[in-house]
């Protein structure tokens, strides 16, 4: 069993601000009879953890930005994976090379000038990089196109994602089928997934495959599904010149039901559903086709992005995939790194880290999916107590909220915790700054695994392994006496500020209270249907 990320931080938060000020020696006054003496202090974390006999693998850091001192620490020093908490340094990362108000931009270039609404020769769709590019933002652009007097296109129509090196997947150790390991390119759509829908029809299914957003929801031809009859796999996939093909196994369909699934050639799948928009306004186009962006292009219209920097707050929030690597990518290039994997992409980013702040980290991609990658607590702590670090990433990352037993939010939290958390099969992370009541922000991390477990998960090729919700349940047992050691520290502290037993504290007590999820809903087209990796 591991430690749970949310009950070490609710150990952390209760002691946090008296950790943070407590001297190398303390000398307590001798009890002089006046009411009941003072309790001794609650053990240190290590001695906790020591007593309950855990197994497993876990990290801890915490560190006080304003002086540097570790005030906590678990096998700080020891590599793990770090999961989604890789987005934080990738946001750090693309936030100083492009600053906070980059934009990407979305272009509909001519080989050629238009004549009295006709273009003799090619319309270029040329992507910028933007990694939140969605179906409704194609139909505005195809709308633009139209508001510029241009009615026949008499050559092809290209695409061109040559502004990033494009890659098949992101970690070529997962499952084909899931969602959140597509293609990454300099041309992206709906964060490079197909949406798979299907229910019964009489005795068969009906099945559809579409590139839907909010407002709309075109069918797309360059991804297809075939039903046949197997119990294993669950899904095959297969590549047939420019189409994606997949096939899904009969029995696992049940009544019907829908998820997303990756797409391999993202610039011909925005090509297309551009190309569905661009009919309706009345132009008619070819089937798209790579190519490239000639000399003396003229630009016809444009879409650019959200700034950088609400991208790289959705992206900690949502823990978007694509998004990660995308950024990670421009910001190489901005950088004049010529790269051309993610993996190079994700060594120079490592280099900067530890040239810029002193933090060691070995990362073989942006988002964290990658099973190479390995960061131990301690540096990942000490990267976030970096001078001007928690200025820049603080704002932007996920507020946790501290809740009741019944998931009501305290009217009168401890403190404050804003986060970005990771989750693999068998790998809970979690860093961030946790800020005590009346305090400053402090540095952490925690990283957890069961590394025995996670490797027979990757054995077995399942989406959700053997043992994985059982590991889940078994570390969650753990919160209530960590809970209750928290505590145990908040009401030495109280007593030592005056509190007598009987009077109320003026706050719940820490052992009733859990640490829960951020509130709000996901939009649309930022859901993910990820299962147990990377959260």
């Amino acid at each position: 069993m591991t430690l749970t990320r949310r009950a070490a931080l609710a150990l952390m938060l209760s002691s946090g601000a008296a950790l943070a000020e407590a001297p190398a020696r303390v000398m307590r006054p001798r009890y002089r009879g006046e009411g009941p003496p003072p309790p001794p202090p609650p053990p240190p974390l290590r001695e906790v953890l020591a007593k309950a006999e855990l197994s497993g693998d876990l990290g801890l850091a915490l560190i006080d930005p304003a002086t540097g001192r570790l005030i906590e620490s678990q096998d700080a020093a020891v590599p793990r994976r770090p999961a989604s908490v890789a987005k934080a340094v990738t946001a750090l990362y693309a936030l100083d090379a492009l600053g906070p108000d980059y934009r990407f931009e979305t272009r509909l270039l001519a080989s050629a000038p238009p004549r009295d609404g006709v273009l003799e020769g090619d319309l270029i769709l040329a992507g910028g990089g933007d990694p939140v590019l969605v179906t409704d933002d194609l139909a505005t652009l195809a709308e633009r196109l139209r508001a510029t007097g241009l009615r026949q296109v008499t050559g092809r129509f290209v695409v061109w994602g040559g502004a990033l090196p494009e890659q098949v997947q992101i970690d070529p150790g997962q499952l084909p089928h899931l969602g959140y390991n597509p293609a990454v390119g300099g041309l992206n759509l709906n964060f490079n997934r197909v949406y798979f829908e299907w229910a019964r029809a009489g005795g068969d299914w009906r099945v559809t495959m579409d590139a839907r957003s909010d407002r709309h929801r075109p069918a797309v031809s360059i991804a297809t599904m075939r039903v046949v009859d197997r119990d294993l796999p669950v899904y095959t996939y297969d590549q047939d010149g420019t189409t994606d093909r997949w096939t899904v196994a009969r029995s696992a369909l049940g009544e019907g039901g829908s998820r997303w699934l990756p797409v391999r050639r993202p610039a011909l799948y925005a090509g297309e559903v551009f190309r569905t928009f661009a009919i309706a306004q009345g132009i008619d186009l070819q089937m798209p086709q790579d190519g490239t962006v000639p000399e003396g292009a003229v630009p016809l219209a444009s879409l650019a992005s959200l700034p950088l920097r609400q991208i790289v707050q959705d992206m900690l929030e949502f823990s978007t995939n694509l998004t990660a690597e995308v950024l990670g990518l421009t910001a190489s290039r901005a950088r004049g790194q010529d790269v051309a994997t993610l993996a190079d992409s994700a060594a120079a980013m490592s280099d900067w880290i530890g040239a810029r702040f002193g933090a060691t980290m070995a990362l073989v991609d942006h988002s964290g999916l990658g099973d190479g990658s390995r960061v131990a607590a301690g540096q990942m702590a000490r990267l976030l107590a970096a001078p001007g670090v928690a200025d820049r990433l603080l704002p932007l990352l996920k507020p946790i909220a501290l809740t009741d037993a019944d998931g009501e939010a305290l009217a009168d939290p401890p403190g404050q915790i804003a986060a970005k958390t990771g989750t693999l099969n068998f790998v809970s992370t979690l860093a961030g700054y946790l800020t005590p009541e009346g305090g400053q922000p402090l540095a952490f991390a925690i990283f957890s695994a069961d590394p025995g477990r996670r490797a027979a998960a990757q054995a077995s090729a399942e989406e959700q392994p053997d043992g994985a919700q059982g590991w889940a349940r078994r570390a969650r047992r753990l919160d209530k006496s960590c809970h209750d050691l928290a505590h145990d520290r908040q009401h030495h502290q109280q007593r030592r500020k005056g509190h007598r037993p009987g009077q109320a504290p003026g706050r719940q007590p820490l052992a009733q209270q859990v640490i829960g999820k951020p509130d709000g809903p996901q939009r649309r087209h930022e859901r993910d249907d990820r299962r147990h990796e990377d959260r």
